[in-house]
């Protein structure tokens, strides 16, 4: 196994996920994901896809990421570990199908209409 590349997303979020035989380092934009992700329940949810298939230690995981927040972020690298850890293995799908962590969120932010003060919020009636 040379490397295998995923993509995962999610709201305005794209990450980038590179897959190699290591040693369990995973490097986030250049950065040691635990300064990267400085949240612990995102931290978790960024390693859960390795935690649940027992392939924590195993493999170095260099992740790209841009666009969105911090929790559209964790999401999007979430996304492109279990797609990395199917295209490597694919009796993990099924494993992943169960925790709906194989399916794109596909909820993004609505846009805003024109005479709204946002997507659906109006101006203030007055009667007077």
């Amino acid at each position: 196994m040379e490397q295998i590349v995923a993509i995962g997303r999610r709201k305005a979020a794209v990450a980038r996920v590179f897959l190699t035989h290591g040693s369990g380092k995973i490097t986030i934009n250049k950065k040691d994901y635990t300064d990267y992700v400085s949240v612990s329940h995102l931290r978790d949810e960024v390693t859960r896809p390795l935690r649940m298939t027992e392939q924590e230690g195993k493999f170095d995981i260099k992740v790209n990421v841009n666009g969105g927040g911090v929790m559209g972020q964790a999401e999007a690298i979430r996304l492109g570990i279990c797609r990395a850890l199917v295209k490597l293995d694919p009796e993990f799908k099924p494993t992943f199908k169960a925790e709906k962590l194989m399916t794109r969120d596909s909820r993004v932010v609505e846009r805003k209409k024109p005479g709204f003060r946002k997507a659906r919020k109006k101006e203030q009636y007055s009667k007077r």
